[in-house]
């Protein structure tokens, strides 16, 4: 980004590819330093056939990723440690619910561009499939850190079902959502003042409605007992952090595009990114509040990590 101010005199920001560096770097020691006891390995054993042959190819519409999520939630289920408890199985049932709602309001009244829409939601879903099939391939294939922290949990069942969606949510809001916005503009073209942006709004209702509930599907007893203590205070937080969070993913994705330009530049901000959302993820199953970790992912990536003030407003 080149440095320039409007005649009103507005800050302008710009990529600060020093501090990406050091923030990567940092960011990468800190997650080593809280990363806690991991208990499973690489790949979607027994059933790494199967999970392989559900993700030889990427859907091209939402109804194809439902599917494939109902597909996936079959093995997952059947999977170690027991039938119905491995951990990303719980982060994969709160997506099939909320994707089977978007589905749902896809050609409804409110919902101006159902060509964006369903392509955000398809290219949002690919790269999940994508991090899925990276767990269980050959050796040297990465798995972005975000990802890495839930998948790694899969067996542990120290981590309750509520953490695991939670740890799944953040890496694909905070990791995948600006990538999935981006990959639709290069299909669409970049919105500009368009109509897209109220569409993308839409999702958050659904959120909005869906989370509570699903929210408490996944609880303990004693998370349960919480909810009912602080009554609608945790509906209302949550509303919040999904506002802001999406939010700052659509920022992130402007901010993403505009370096595109400069491939080494672009790789940079990823990183960082993805390293963001991994140590938040870590931080989560450290005790920390939820919402206060994952709006600090959301936030510190564009406000600390990479941009930097480059001329004063006059």
């Amino acid at each position: 980004m080149d440095p320039s101010l409007t005649d009103e005199g507005v800050i302008v920001v710009g990529f600060d590819r020093g501090r990406a560096e050091t923030s990567a770097e940092r960011l990468h020691e800190c997650r080593q330093q809280i990363t806690g006891p991991v208990t499973t390995e690489r790949g979607w054993a027994p059933a790494h056939l199967e999970m392989n042959a559900v993700l030889l190819d990427l859907p091209e519409d939402i109804a194809g990723v439902v599917a494939r999520l109902k597909l996936i939630q079959s093995i997952l289920d059947s999977l170690p440690p027991s039938p119905g408890t491995n951990r990303v199985a719980a982060f994969n049932a709160l997506y099939l619910t909320i994707t089977e709602q978007v589905e749902a309001h896809l050609r409804g009244p409110d919902v101006t561009d159902p060509i964006f829409l369903e392509m955000l939601d398809v290219e949002f879903a690919r790269l999940y499939f994508t991090a899925l099939g990276s767990w269980g391939a050959a050796p040297g294939v990465d798995t972005p850190d975000a990802w890495e922290v839930l998948f790694r949990r899969a067996h542990d069942s120290g981590v309750s079902p509520l953490e695991a969606a939670v740890l799944g949510v953040n890496a694909h809001i905070n990791h995948d959502l600006a990538l999935a916005l981006i990959a639709t503009w290069q299909r669409l073209g970049y919105p500009g003042d368009g109509p897209q942006h109220p569409d993308y709004l839409i999702v958050n209702q659904i959120f909005y409605q869906h989370i509570p509930p699903l929210r408490r599907r996944f609880a303990t007893a004693w998370q349960m007992q919480i909810d009912r203590c602080v009554g609608d205070l945790d509906d209302w937080s949550q509303r919040i952090l999904v506002y802001s969070t999406r939010a700052l993913a659509w920022e992130k994705a402007e901010r993403l595009w505009e370096l595109q330009d400069d491939k080494e530049d672009y790789a940079r901000a990823l990183l960082v990114m993805d390293r963001v959302a991994a140590v938040a993820g870590e931080t989560v199953l450290t005790g920390a509040g939820i919402v206060r970790v994952l709006w600090l992912a959301a936030t510190a990536w564009v406000k600390g990590f990479l941009f930097r003030v480059l001329s004063p407003p006059r």
